[in-house]
Parts: C-alpha cells; sequence; structure tokens
C-alpha cells in the first residue's frame, strides 16, 4: 500500500493572489492531498474576516486542474504543527518570492522542525511573473484605485472592489494599508 502524502499550504489569504494559486498548483504535482489552511490570525488586522478568506480560496480552487489531488481548505487558529499533525499532513508548503522571504522562513523552519521533526518544509520558489505579488500590496493598490486584474483572479478583483467602495462610502478609515 501507497502511503498518501498529504500537505498543508498555510497562509491569511487576505485576499488570496495569483501568486498563492500558483504555490497550490504547483504542490499538486508533489502531494496526495492538500490542506490549504487558512489562518485565523485576526491580530493582523485582515481585510475579509475568516469565513469570507475561506469562501474565496474554495472559489479559487475549485477551479483548479488538481492533477488528481484532492484539496481541502481549512482554517486553523492553532500551531501550524498542531495544524499539521491533526491534519495527518507530513509537509507544510511555503512558498519563497524573494530573497527577503527566506531568512523569515528559513527560522520558521528551523523552529517548526524542533517542534516535530517528522514534518518536513518544502519550499517552492515562486514562479518568476508572480514574484512580486503580496496581499498587502495587492490591497493598497486596490484600496487607491489601481488596476489588480493582474495580481488576483477577476473574481477576487471584483470582491476587493466592492469591498473598497463600501469603505469608501462608510467613511472606514480604520482599514487603511500602511507601508514602510
Amino acid at each position: 500500500m501507497v502511503k498518501k502524502r498529504v500537505g498543508v499550504y498555510p497562509g491569511t489569504f487576505d485576499p488570496i493572489t495569483n501568486g498563492h494559486t500558483d504555490i497550490i498548483q504547483r504542490a499538486t504535482h508533489i502531494v496526495d492531498h492538500l490542506i490549504v489552511g487558512v489562518a485565523r490570525n485576526d491580530g493582523k488586522g485582515p481585510l475579509f474576516n475568516t469565513e469570507e478568506r475561506l469562501q474565496q480560496v474554495r472559489a479559487e480552487v475549485a477551479t483548479m486542474n488538481t492533477n488528481g489531488t484532492t484539496i481541502e481548505v481549512r482554517s486553523f487558529e492553532t500551531l501550524l504543527m498542531h495544524f499539521a499533525v491533526e491534519s495527518g499532513a507530513s509537509l507544510i508548503i511555503r512558498g519563497l518570492r524573494a530573497v527577503s522571504d527566506f531568512e523569515y522562513e528559513f527560522q520558521m523552519a528551523g523552529m517548526n522542525a524542533r517542534l516535530n521533526p517528522n514534518v518536513e518544509t518544502v519550499f517552492l520558489m515562486a514562479s518568476d511573473r508572480h514574484q512580486f505579488i503580496s496581499s498587502r500590496f495587492v490591497k493598497e493598490i486596490g484600496r487607491l484605485g489601481g488596476d489588480i486584474r493582474h495580481f488576483v483572479s477577476p473574481r477576487v478583483a471584483e470582491t476587493l472592489s466592492v469591498r473598497f467602495a463600501h469603505e469608501a462610502n462608510s467613511g472606514d478609515s480604520s482599514k487603511r494599508v500602511q507601508t514602510r
């Protein structure tokens, strides 16, 4: 009997970008079952609540060719290692966009390995056309009226447009995206 390879791809997905969907698509080549773990992480002050982010990710995954890999989308609010073990995963999938991501991801992989050496972290380099995409920049560009259609799916672009119009009409400036 062949052991089923289960992987977890964690993130806040606020919102899910083309970079995220690229990593999900590519992860289907290395696992039999992929769990996209949507982190609750309310401390980050997400634009979308957990349920909205789950719906967005599920809608994007539903349109993918999964290469026979089953994909499940679930939220979590525990340590990633606890979520991975609870999910039966032996791999954590992480995307790297640039060298600047590496140090943080390397430290996190080391800590996770100390917590559970039976769960490996696999890094997938972002495709060159997606290396610069981040949810934070997508939100900032969209909020300021820029064209985000190259960074997210049409469905997500529309959802963002509606959210930003609602913010503008309600005068809610508490969701302003800060840049360094």
